[in-house]
This record gives C-alpha cells, sequence and structure tokens, in this order.
C-alpha cells in the first residue's frame, strides 16, 4: 500500500505499469478501486495511476475542506512525488470535471484528458437533484445507505460489488458530503473555450440524462473527439471496460502520434 504525506493527512495511491502516464480521477464516495478493469487492461502498455481522493478509501480525512482545486493540487503533489511532469488524466463522472479543473489551471501538466460521463456543472434539473440527495444522505451520516446503492449501482457482479463497498465505507463521511456539495456548486463552462489540451469524451448510448453535457462538451471545447458506447449506461468503468479501454487506448496513441 503506497502513501503520499500531504499536509496532516495520507493519501493512498497505486501505480501499476510503464509508460505514458494517465491519472484516473473518482467521483464521490468511489475510490481508486472503481479503475480496477483500467488499471489491469491498460497497465499493459501505459503507467496507470489511481489514487482516493482525501477522505475517500484508504485516503485520511481532511481537516481542509474538499473541493476541486484542493484535489487538483494533491494531484500535483502526487505527479511530483512520482517524478511526473505532464501526465494524461481520465475522471469519470464528477471525476471528470476535476480532470477539467486540471486541464485549465494546469494544462503545461497535461498531455490530454479522458472524461467519462463528464459534466462542466450540475445545473442539469434532475442530475442536481440526485447529487443534492446523495448530499443529504451524507449530511446525516447514512454512509452505508449511500455506499450500497452507489457501489450496486456501479457492480458488474457480486464480487465488484463486495470489492467497491469494502473500500467505500472506509471514507469519511464528512469529506464525502463535501465533495457532493461542492459537485453542485463548481461551473466551468464558461471557460471551456480556454481549454488547450485534446480531450476524449466518452458517453453510454442510453445514459439520455447526460446527452446535453456531451453535446455542451463537444461543441464549446477546442480539441476534442466524442463516441458513445453502444447500449452502455452511465457507469461505464466497471460495465463496458472493453469498449472503454479500446477508446483510451487509441486516443493517447493518436495524440502521441
Amino acid at each position: 500500500m503506497s502513501m503520499l504525506t500531504i499536509d496532516d493527512i495520507n493519501l493512498h495511491y497505486s501505480v501499476a505499469g510503464e509508460g505514458t502516464p494517465i491519472v484516473f480521477v473518482h467521483p464521490p464516495l468511489l475510490t481508486g478501486e472503481n479503475f480496477k478493469y483500467q488499471k489491469e487492461e491498460l497497465s499493459k502498455f501505459f503507467k496507470v495511476i489511481t489514487f482516493d481522493i482525501r477522505g475517500h478509501g484508504k485516503s485520511n480525512y481532511s481537516s481542509t475542506p474538499i473541493t476541486y482545486e484542493l484535489i487538483v493540487e494533491d494531484i500535483k503533489k502526487l505527479l511530483d512525488h512520482l517524478g511526473i511532469q505532464e501526465t494524461f488524466l481520465c475522471g469519470y463522472s464528477t471525476g471528470g470535471t476535476i480532470v477539467l479543473e486540471f486541464l485549465l489551471s494546469n494544462f503545461d501538466r497535461s498531455l490530454g484528458g479522458m472524461l467519462i460521463g463528464g459534466i462542466s456543472d450540475a445545473k442539469e434539473k434532475m442530475l442536481y437533484k440526485k447529487i443534492s440527495i446523495a448530499r443529504n444522505l451524507a449530511k446525516i451520516g447514512a454512509k452505508k445507505l449511500l455506499a450500497g446503492g452507489i457501489c450496486l449501482g456501479n457492480s458488474d457482479s457480486n464480487k465488484t460489488f463486495k470489492c467497491l463497498y469494502k473500500e467505500a465505507i472506509k471514507g469519511d463521511i464528512k469529506n464525502i458530503e463535501q465533495y457532493y456539495h461542492y459537485s453542485m456548486v463548481y461551473n466551468c463552462t464558461p471557460r471551456l473555450a480556454n481549454i488547450k489540451p485534446p480531450i476524449l469524451l466518452v458517453y453510454g448510448e442510453k445514459d439520455k440524462q447526460f446527452h446535453s453535457y456531451a453535446n455542451l462538451l463537444h461543441e464549446r471545447i477546442p480539441n476534442n473527439e466524442l463516441k458513445f458506447i453502444k447500449k452502455a449506461k452511465h457507469q461505464i468503468p466497471t460495465k463496458n471496460p472493453k469498449e472503454l479501454n479500446m477508446l483510451i487506448k487509441q486516443f493517447i496513441n493518436r495524440v502521441e502520434g
């Protein structure tokens, strides 16, 4: 188990493989374990880096409130620790929004970004409501209930569920609530045109609620590719790993020439 000490916390991370680095960023409550299929396959070709955001999984509780900017700073410190100057970043759901923030504020350290069901804000009414419900459950301390529902939704098997749930319930509910809260208020939509690195946008064909974001990002980000995975919903990393891994591999190979 690898840990990086930052201020008053220990940040858990994992590195597998060699070559071009990819940092994976998870949404609230889930952990780096959500990218286990990417780690297994893509580490054959790239250096795959996963980590648990502060207060999530094996990473310690953070007395500093969770914000996207704080998470970006932690990613930079992790890269410094690993001796990596530039990297690709891949974020799932609201983890993709953190990737956008990283590309906007640290483009000089970004080779490119990959967003899986990504958003630039949470203004869409039903999405805002869902995040609000999750935040309220976190606020009253219903961690097991919240973890059960989210991990079940992201599981392709009972084994995967047990693995995701085991890590999710280790998180600190206050930090989890802060992550949900910041996901509701953050908005980088007005700045999308300023993104310089290339971006791969991946969405599920059946994930209709997120298609408005797919179109928005595709229209406003200067250099991007938009791909839809057939018959897929939102939980692509664990339920459609073969298709996702292929798209990521092809994208990186194109960018690198």
